[in-house]
This record gives structure tokens, sequence and C-alpha cells, in this order.
């Protein structure tokens, strides 16, 4: 009996770390280097499915580097948890990193 409850919370807990979220496009705005990040998710079947820059002030050629590597990253992660960093454009990733988890908090 015990290890049919250890099993049952162990599934729970695998459940709750995919996180869920309610369909739909949501925007989020970070703070980067030189400006604030203005992203839009999309969200299909509960998943991250796109992320898009919407507008941002940051130096284009760094800030090109951080979001073509981030954008698909955050999608296959579905979400920003476990997805590093661009050298060279930290603060322009983590500008896009925050964009991301405050347009997927209007998504819970």
């Amino acid at each position: 009996m015990k290890k049919l409850i250890v099993l049952a919370a162990a599934a729970l807990m695998a459940a709750g770390a995919q996180a869920a979220y309610k369909d739909g496009s949501y925007t989020g705005e970070g703070k980067g280097r030189e400006s604030q990040i203005q992203v839009q998710v999309d969200v299909k079947g509960g998943k991250v499915a796109a992320v898009k820059v919407l507008k941002h002030g940051e130096t284009e050629m760094i800030f090109a580097a951080a979001a073509e590597t981030l954008c698909p990253a955050i999608v296959a992660k579905n979400g920003v948890d476990g997805v590093e960093s661009v050298a060279g454009a930290t603060l322009s990733s983590d500008g896009i990193k925050a964009a991301v988890k405050d347009a997927l908090a209007k998504a819970k």
C-alpha cells in the first residue's frame, strides 16, 4: 500500500512539473541591456508553441544571436527553466526570458 501511495505521489509531481498553460497568445515584457523587450508567446495544446519578439531597442547584432537561440529553446523546454543565456548577450537573453515568464504568467 505504501508503494502505491508513493508511486501515485510521484506521478502527480511529474505531471505538475510539466506546466499546462491556457491556449492563446500572450504578450510579456522584460528588461534587456538597453531597453524593454516585448515578446508574444503562443500556447497550443497547453504547451508553448512559438515565441516571437515584437519589439526591442537592443543592439541588433547582439540581440539577434540571443533571439535566434533562445526562442526555439524556450519552445523545446516549454518555458524558460533550463534555458541557458547566450554568451556575449547575457542581458538581452535575460530580458527575453523575463518577457516570456511575464507572458506565461498570464497563461496560467
